[in-house]
């Protein structure tokens, strides 16, 4: 098999498992996007009776994992079955993704009794970014933890701070720790904790600290906002905004609807949220036959 071909279907597989096939599911319990992918990624897949949607999901994550065809889904994978479900559970922690930090976006963000921010490098991925990559997250967020495959780990321990975590994603469900993170969070800038935030979000966490909001029109709330938090100590305001981001993209909701996932697809339906109302159509796509499928492209 060429690279290219390789690169196809790595690919082809890893878009299995994106937001557009999840909401093709949710909206009309198909989705043509997931058969063309199938046919793309080359899965040598048993089409019978029995064979359904959900175990073609299961398939294709198998074949994600291998490191010819590693990419990032399998480290948010790793990292929502480890971290956030492994140490955790949905009701004492959080996870978001793509959370913006300055001129960043974290990867995956954990809250529990900390705010913890990994970024992956997969064996994919250059490493020319990170270091700009590691300042915004450390002006938001108390502990950053760097995750990637071994041919990354020597490049990337040379080039960030000690106090900066490393890990190593050594199987597709296996994580080792090769430095441990420092908690900093006296050191977070409150500008930058500002900036990442929803001004809904923003005026719940100065409620939480004792503030009065000021009365003015939307247009001038926000800019009002800002000028407050500029005053807050950083510890402060990090324990505040755990607490109030806990509450506001609380994962909770969403315990039933993951346990009728795959293991696969767990991650992808903890980062591509879908409404309640129609998660119930996402669960019922995935026990159709994979043969019925295939015709949808």
């Amino acid at each position: 098999m060429t690279t290219a071909t390789t690169t196809r279907q790595s690919a082809a597989l890893s878009r299995l498992f994106t937001a557009r096939v999840l909401n093709e599911f949710a909206k009309h319990q198909k989705s043509p996007l997931f058969a063309r992918l199938v046919a793309e990624s080359g899965l040598n897949l048993a089409t019978g009776d029995n064979t359904t949607i959900s175990e073609a999901f299961d398939e294709a994550f198998r074949t994600l994992r291998r490191k010819s065809h590693r990419t990032d889904y399998v480290y948010r994978s790793a990292l929502a079955h480890n971290i956030l479900l492994g140490k955790h559970s949905l009701s004492t922690a959080n996870m978001m993704s793509e959370f913006r930090a300055g001129e960043s976006k974290a990867d995956l963000v954990v809250l529990n009794g900390t705010s913890t921010v990994y970024e992956i490098k997969s064996e994919r991925d250059s490493l020319a970014r990170l270091a700009k990559q590691i300042f915004d997250y450390q002006r938001v967020f108390a502990s950053v933890y760097v995750i990637a495959g071994a041919a990354h780990i020597d490049g990337i321990a040379s080039m960030v701070p000690n106090h900066i975590g490393l890990m190593k994603l050594t199987r597709w469900d296996r994580i080792s720790k090769v430095r441990e993170a420092i908690d900093c969070p006296e050191k977070i800038d409150p500008a930058s904790v500002f900036l990442s935030l929803q001004t809904k979000e923003a005026a719940l966490i100065l409620e939480r600290l004792g503030y009065g909001l000021p009365d003015l029109p939307n247009t001038a709330m926000r800019s009002a906002l800002r000028d407050i938090f500029e005053t807050l100590a950083p510890t402060e305001l990090h324990d505040a905004m755990i607490g109030v981001l806990k509450q506001t993209r609380s994962l909770e909701p969403l315990s039933g609807y993951l346990s009728s996932l795959p293991k696969s697809l767990v991650a992808a339906g903890l980062i591509h949220k879908i409404p309640k109302r129609a998660q119930d159509n996402v669960i019922a796509a995935l026990n159709k036959p994979l043969s019925q499928a295939l015709a949808w492209a």
